[in-house]
C-alpha cells in the first residue's frame, strides 16, 4: 500500500490496542516520510535513569556551567545506541542538520551535544536514543489498520508539554477525548 500523503513534520499518535507495547501511548514526531519509508522519534517516553549529563560523560564531553540537564528519551527501537536531537529551526550544526520544516530540525552529530554541554545550541530540544522506522508502505498500512492517528506538530506539544501529557494533548488537538477511544476498530 502506498500513498501520496507526506507526514514529514507531523505527529503520529498511537491508538489503544495497536499491539506493539514499545509504542503504547506514543507520540512520534515524523522527521521524514516518502515513498522510500519513514523515520520518526518518540517524543514522550523519557528514559528512567539517563540524562544528558550521563550521555556526555560516556562520550568524554565535559559539561559547562550553563548546560541544561535535558532528559534523554527512548526515540524508538531502531539503532537505540544512536542519538538524535529534535530541535527548533533556529539552530544549525556546522556538520549536518536535517531541516524538517520552518519550525523543526533534527541533528544527529556530536557537535550539537558539545554545544548543549556549553550551554549553547538550540533553545528547545528533545534528545532521543534510537528512532522509529518504517519501510515503503508500512506506515500507510498501519494507519489504514487504525494503528495511528496523525495531527499537526505544534511547538507547544513537542517542546513545552510535559512528556506524560503529550499523548492526551496530541489527541485533544484533534478534538478527541482519550477516554472515548476504543482498542478495537470497526469498518462502516
Amino acid at each position: 500500500m502506498t500513498s501520496d500523503i507526506d507526514l514529514t513534520g507531523k505527529l503520529l499518535i498511537a491508538m489503544p490496542g495497536m499491539g506493539d507495547p514499545r509504542f503504547e501511548h506514543s507520540v512520534i514526531f515524523m522527521c521524514a516520510h516518502s515513498g522510500e519509508g519513514a523515520m520518526g522519534i518518540i517524543i514522550n517516553k523519557p528514559t528512567v535513569d539517563l540524562k544528558l549529563r550521563d550521555l556526555l560523560e560516556q562520550l568524554s564531553i565535559t559539561p559547562g556551567q550553563d548546560m541544561r540537564n535535558v532528559a534523554v528519551h527512548f526515540g524508538g527501537p531502531v539503532e537505540h545506541g544512536r542519538g538524535f536531537v529534535l530541535h527548533d529551526y533556529g539552530y544549525h550544526s556546522s556538520i549536518s542538520t536535517l531541516d524538517v520544516n520552518e519550525d523543526f530540525a533534527m541533528t544527529a552529530t556530536l557537535d550539537i551535544l558539545e554545544d548543549l554541554a556549553d550551554g549553547r545550541g538550540p533553545r528547545h530540544v528533545v534528545m532521543a536514543l534510537g528512532y522509529a522506522g518504517w519501510g515503503p508502505g508500512q506506515l500507510e498500512s498501519e494507519i489504514a489498520q487504525n494503528g495511528w492517528l496523525t495531527c499537526e506538530a505544534g511547538k507547544q506539544i513537542v517542546f513545552e508539554t510535559p512528556d506524560a501529557e503529550k499523548w492526551e494533548a496530541a489527541l485533544k488537538s484533534l478534538g478527541v477525548d482519550a477516554l472515548a477511544l476504543s482498542a478495537s476498530a470497526g469498518r462502516a
